[in-house]
């Protein structure tokens, strides 16, 4: 009513009210003439997802107004106050799935360096969430980290719905989401938890080796939404291999060929291999000290070197699918059915055949490794002899090794090698890509 004149002659536009909203302020004199204010401010609220409905700047610069829905109003005072240096630290909200051998591992990992990063780095890891394949735990203001099996224990029963759908009611700044698990239906909530503005650290190889459609859109979200999606263990455990790669492109150079040994697995069965110890003890050695899965198969069919070829070729610039590449495996197709105890029981009857050919290249100096390559987007897993002058030869233990041929190490590729196997190494890979998050 009070406006009626200037609707009708159209001075303003008709009015409508809005509720459940909150207004915010930033305030101070140190504002004035420094240029950048408004925009880090604004850009902080995007990158966590936060709407701005309306804004105001007064002329005296010293005051910003904004108003958001309040369902965002403390993830909105958080994140203003961390990226102002208005917290006495910079704080991520991680919410770790998986507890196995790897997240437990990144658990006590953090756990250990809790106390440093917040003394010479300022930063605190407030750990928000907890999920098992059937439990789920979360708290705000972080969880116990020397009781939370005990905790998990006594929660109620979760699933990876109520886990996507806790994360996203909880609203948190600085997320990121940790998976640490093996699972396709973990991997199938990254999309919607980076359009939620949550960043994805993942161990899990299933996303980045799986659909390529869905992989280049999970890349894309991460980049549009600003957040970050890090798969960096995927290959070689916590080496070096997909940064290196990635620096190389986005400085211009092309990769031209990728070969590799990226099975800790395999490479230490293919060690372990003697007239003493035959084919089938190597294997079951290899599940007992935890370089294979529980089911070796998965490791004997090629099935994971597969996937990490998949992802190498996919960082260096080339569509390619696990169908397309070629494969040349050494297990007849027929151990791979049946029960894994059935595996067991006939695994025996292959050390015969693998003695023989084993002798035969101990006397001609050379060594079985099984090899992925990758040569100008084709790709192929073999399990091939290297002689002593390869260098691939000297590859100890379940360690790993990508040579990396490109326009600029032509002649001479460049070499990544080391420990590639292992929940340790893979939970230190883990941790250092929530700290290139925290970095940025």
């Amino acid at each position: 009513n009070e406006f009626s004149k200037e609707i009708r002659t159209g001075a303003m536009f008709p009015m409508h009210a809005e509720s459940g909203l909150a207004t915010v302020a930033i305030v101070g004199e140190n504002m004035k003439h420094t240029p950048g204010v408004a925009g880090k401010l604004f850009g902080t609220l995007g990158r966590s997802g936060i709407s701005v409905i309306s804004c105001a700047q007064g002329a005296s610069e010293t005051n910003i107004s904004f108003v958001v829905d309040g369902k965002s109003l403390y993830k909105a005072l958080n994140v203003i106050h961390d990226s102002f240096f208005l917290s006495e630290y910079k704080v991520l909200n991680l919410f770790i799935c998986g507890v196995g051998t790897v997240g437990g591992n990144l658990i006590g990992q953090i756990k250990s360096q809790y106390t440093e990063l917040m003394e010479k780095q300022r930063l605190k890891l407030n750990v928000v969430g907890i999920a098992s394949s059937h439990k789920a735990i979360f708290d705000h203001n972080g969880i116990d980290l020397d009781n939370y099996q005990a905790l998990l224990k006594e929660s109620a029963e979760s699933d990876t719905q109520k886990l996507k759908n806790e994360i996203i009611s909880m609203n948190t700044f600085n997320s990121v989401f940790v998976d640490c698990t093996a699972s396709a239906d973990v991997a199938a909530l990254y999309q919607e938890l980076l359009e939620h503005n949550v960043s994805v650290v993942a161990a899990n190889k299933v996303a980045a080796s799986g659909d390529y459609d869905s992989y280049l859109k999970l890349k894309e979200t991460a980049l549009r939404r600003g957040v970050k999606f890090l798969y960096e263990t995927n290959v070689g455990a916590g080496l070096p291999i997909l940064g290196t790669i990635k620096d190389l492109c986005n400085s211009g150079d092309k990769i031209l060929k990728i070969e590799a040994v990226l099975s800790g697995t395999l490479n230490f069965i293919f060690n372990e291999i003697s007239a003493d110890v035959p084919f089938s003890e190597t294997v079951k050695r290899a599940k007992e000290e935890g370089y294979s899965e529980p089911d070796p198969r998965i490791d004997l069919s090629g099935k994971d070197v597969i996937r990490k070829l998949v992802i190498l070729t996919r960082e260096a610039g080339y569509k390619v699918e696990q169908e397309d590449v070629e494969k040349n495996l050494f297990i007849p197709s027929g151990f791979f059915n049946g029960t894994v105890e059935e595996f067991w029981k006939n695994l025996p009857t292959l050390d015969a055949g693998f003695e023989k050919k084993r002798e035969e290249l101990q006397n001609e100096g050379k060594r079985w490794r099984f090899v992925a390559k990758m040569n100008h987007g084709k790709t192929s897993v073999s399990l091939e002899a290297v002689g002593q002058q390869h260098p691939f030869y000297m590859l100890e233990g379940s360690n790993n090794v990508v040579l990396l041929t490109t326009e600029r190490y032509h002649e001479y590729p460049m070499q990544i090698k080391g420990y590639g196997a292992g929940a340790g190494v893979t939970a230190a890979g883990v941790f250092a890509n929530i700290m290139s998050i925290a970095n940025i």
